[in-house]
């Protein structure tokens, strides 16, 4: 790995030479760097997380003179809640996954001595545009190693400290390594470079953008670079009729909303059917919210049922009128919008309507309702009777994640190894020509092989 200031497409450049380099490495070669690159930060614990207290220190006082987004600022905190033991796990987690390049998917003999392959190999160079969240920078680099493939990464101003003090060590990690280029993985140092990196499409392969719904909107509007993202974290769950167990119904919405309110995958939008008002769960799930703060933002009927139950003065003031906007915002804080539908139908149209295409989920007794919701809702995640906040790489076992993509094309939902990689082709032949096939020639035999 290696800090550069360098013009942003001489940085491609080198990133690209790089990536062929990459390409090339055995699944050895790559762990062993990944073992380095655990090793080092493991080490460097007190020096890195000092640099984070700084940018930590910096940004509450923006956020508090109104200059910086609040979830922005948890997104930051490199020793929340364990991130920093997770962060390093998940470098070992990568390493340990099979190796992703070099899988065989297809073999078919076209003829006697012409074999074609289908082989999974890198995707060349990645560009990581990421705010706050500094464990990005580990995150990226451990994947993008152990897929082959080179990274350009870019941070948000917020995390310079942090950044800095985590790429010196992972450039003297990589650097002990006899094969990893250190333009394989760069830190971008140099200030308002965005918009020419989008620029260079014959040297960048991929864009990750890691942050905020303008961010992501304005990289999708800038680039004609393929961009692996989501703009909205706008998850909802529906509340299904008939849910017997009040406390696991209570206990999983608390997780989605509380869990981690800032994440992309908490909570945002509570469908309840209108037949589950009168229930058991829906008071249980109320209340518990309620008593964790949570502020929720209800239309006509939802506030009505909630305010006939036993409830605190000081409760009640957490039970608001909802406006139209709250059904379409992700407001990664302690608010939950709550909406009453008519049926199932109607919850599955609201999602479609309202939803991001992240993550949507419902909590039913009902094995046919559950598999409806889950085959019509179009979103990356769909669960029954589980926590949206199960949206997640190392929760799905990838290791870490890349991102999370509502793309409908190469890969949906947390981005592990597995969506930083291609295929390609591989034809063995021994001497045919194209030509000699055809009406009145040869024949292709199109025999699929095992592999």
């Amino acid at each position: 790995m290696s800090l550069t200031d360098a013009a942003p497409a001489e940085a491609a450049r080198s990133a690209k030479a790089a990536s062929h380099i990459m390409a090339t490495l055995s699944a050895d070669d790559r762990n062993d760097a990944l073992l380095s690159m655990h090793n080092e930060l493991a080490a460097a614990r007190e020096s890195i997380l000092a640099a984070n207290a700084k940018d930590l220190a910096l940004a509450e006082r923006e956020a508090a003179e109104g200059r910086l987004n609040p979830s922005l600022v948890s997104r930051l905190d490199l020793g929340r809640k364990g991130k920093w033991e997770d962060m390093l796990q998940g470098i070992l987690d990568v390493r340990a996954l099979p190796d992703p390049v070099g899988r065989v998917t297809l073999r078919t003999r076209l003829d006697d001595g012409l074999v074609l392959d289908r082989v999974t190999c890198p995707i060349g160079v990645l560009l990581v545009i990421f705010e706050a969240r500094p464990e990005v920078l580990a995150n990226i680099a451990a994947l993008a190693v152990k897929s082959g493939n080179a990274a350009l990464l870019k941070g948000g101003k917020e995390s310079t400290q942090t950044m800095l003090a985590m790429a010196t060590v992972l450039a003297d990690a990589l650097g002990k390594s006899s094969t990893v280029p250190a333009a394989a993985v760069q830190l971008v140092t140099r200030r308002d470079v965005v918009q020419e990196l989008l620029a260079l499409d014959r040297d960048i392969d991929l864009v990750v953008p890691r942050g905020s719904n303008e961010l992501v909107r304005s990289i999708k509007a800038g680039t004609r670079i393929p961009v692996l993202g989501h703009a909205d974290g706008l998850c909802s769950t529906f509340l299904d009729a008939g849910v017997v167990d009040a406390a696991q119904a209570a206990s999983l919405l608390l997780d989605a909303k509380t869990g981690y309110p800032a994440a992309c995958n908490s909570l945002e939008t509570l469908l309840v059917h209108e037949a589950a008002l009168s229930e058991p769960a829906f008071a249980a799930a109320a209340s518990a919210l309620l008593s964790a703060g949570v502020t929720l933002r209800c239309d006509e009927t939802s506030k009505a049922a909630l305010l006939g139950l036993s409830l605190t003065e000081a409760t009640q003031t957490k039970i608001v009128d909802a406006v139209d906007d709250d059904f379409d915002t992700e407001f990664l804080s302690l608010d939950l919008a709550v909406k009453v539908v008519p049926s199932l139908d109607a919850a599955i149209s609201h999602i479609i309507a309202h939803g991001s295409h992240h993550t949507d989920a419902i909590l039913t007794p009902s094995e046919a309702n559950a598999e409806k919701f889950m085959a019509a809702v179009d979103s990356a995640g769909v669960y029954w009777n589980a926590s949206t906040r199960f949206a997640d790489g190392m929760r799905y076992g990838f290791g870490t994640e890349v991102g999370i993509s509502t793309n409908k094309i190469h890969s949906r939902g947390p981005v592990g190894l597995e969506g930083l990689t291609i295929y390609k082709y591989k034809l063995r032949g021994s001497g045919q020509a194209a030509g000699a096939y055809g009406e009145g020639k040869k024949q292709y035999k199109h025999e699929t092989l095992s592999f």
